[in-house]
C-alpha cells in the first residue's frame, strides 16, 4: 500500500471573530442550562438529568476556550508585532 502525499497546498485557516463566537456559546449552553432548571424534577423523573449537566459542562468548557482563543490572540498580536 502506497503512502497517501497530498497534491495541493493546504488552505489557510479562517479566521473571523474567534472569541465572540466562543463567547456567544458558552453563553447560549448557559442560557440552556438556565431555562432547563426549573425541569429539574421533571428530568430526573424521566431519564433525561444528563441534559441539564451536559449544559452546564458546555458552559464550563467554554470559559476554558474564551481564556484560550484570549490567548491565542494575544500571541497572534504578539507574533505580528514588530
Amino acid at each position: 500500500m502506497a503512502k497517501w502525499t497530498p497534491t495541493h497546498e493546504a488552505p489557510e485557516p479562517l479566521e473571523g471573530p474567534v472569541v465572540a463566537t466562543v463567547t456567544g456559546g458558552a453563553i447560549l449552553w448557559f442560557v440552556l442550562f438556565l431555562v432547563q432548571l426549573p425541569f429539574y424534577g421533571w428530568l430526573d423523573d424521566n431519564g433525561h438529568l444528563w441534559w441539564l449537566w451536559t449544559c452546564l459542562a458546555g458552559a464550563g468548557l467554554g470559559l476554558i476556550g474564551i481564556w484560550y482563543v484570549r490567548g491565542r490572540e494575544a500571541a497572534i498580536r504578539r507574533a505580528s508585532a514588530p
